[in-house]
């Protein structure tokens, strides 16, 4: 199968590409390759690759920038996916589509599961959830695969600005009233090759929304106290870091955060045959996030 990855050079393109390399024929793109915003890039691609599966993760991601920029997120969030997938349908070709725990509010008190109606609380998840109508409404074989707190060795992410802050400063102040599940990348990738797989079996899975995080859930405080104490252990910082746990009202950002992102991962697991990913086990190693 010809497989297109969107957004190759972010955390989860990366990823994407060491998974799938060798095992399919994959042409990862980045932005100057594929501006997704673009219709005439689009068709360009779509008519010369004839891709059978088309892997979205190119995304605008500034969650609190977007509260000030809302064309440029809602251009990359919802008008990019659109081109994506009216060109999917026009050719016959399978979408997946990375979308995000922000189209909730974070008001339910148990984990969220794909049937709860989304109530976004900011620029970027109502962007991200215009993106997913979008998808719904344009081609009828995709897949929108939501996720949370999704972190790797490479770009930017919660595990390496703790660590560089950690070499930085002897105290840290870190949010501890909004709860979810950090979510390895290369977990996600192995997910999605999975779907690939059911797909070249002609297995096909039913298409629609999919949840997908990591376990255990936990607070942002307790998951910078699980990086520093591992951390700490592994010699990639060599002082304690003393962390201090701050409330949302302490810890004003532009754009307001869901307090509860916990998502379900029952579906996906019954259908893939997934046990739960434990994040903890991928940070056994945590020089790597230091290198890249």
């Amino acid at each position: 199968m010809r497989v297109v990855i969107t957004g190759s050079d972010g955390q989860l393109g990366q990823c994407l590409v060491r998974q799938l390399n060798g095992r399919t024929e994959v042409f990862p793109l980045n932005r100057e390759q594929l501006d997704i915003c673009d219709g005439r890039s689009v068709e360009e691609i779509f008519s010369s690759l004839k891709p059978d599966i088309v892997i979205n993760t190119a995304a605008y991601t500034a969650v609190d920038k977007a509260e000030s920029d809302p064309k440029v997120a809602y251009l990359a969030n919802e008008q990019g996916p659109k081109l994506l997938a009216k060109a999917c349908h026009k050719y016959g070709s399978t979408l997946i589509h990375i979308s995000t725990d922000y189209v909730f509010n974070g008001n339910k008190q148990t984990s969220y599961v794909e049937q709860d109606r989304p109530d976004p609380c900011n620029v970027y998840g109502m962007s991200k959830l215009a993106g997913e109508k979008a998808v719904q409404s344009c081609c009828s074989q995709y897949y929108i695969l939501r996720t949370s707190w999704v972190f790797s060795e490479f770009g930017s992410n919660f595990v390496k600005t703790m660590l560089k802050l950690g070499r930085e400063r002897e105290q840290l102040g870190v949010v501890a009233d909004q709860f979810g599940g950090p979510t390895y990348a290369g977990d996600i990738s192995l997910v999605i090759s999975q779907l690939i797989e059911h797909l070249e079996r002609n297995d096909v899975l039913d298409y629609g929304i999919y949840h997908f995080s990591g376990e255990p859930y936990v607070s942002w405080f307790e998951f910078a106290q699980e990086i520093f104490s591992l951390a700490y252990k592994q010699g990639v910082i060599k002082k304690e870091v003393l962390l201090k746990p701050l409330s949302t009202f302490e810890y004003p950002t532009a754009a307001k955060r869901p307090n509860n992102s916990r998502l379900s991962n029952r579906k996906i697991e019954t259908h893939l045959k997934l046990g739960p990913k434990s994040w903890k086990s991928v940070l056994k190693q945590l020089d790597i996030y230091m290198e890249q």
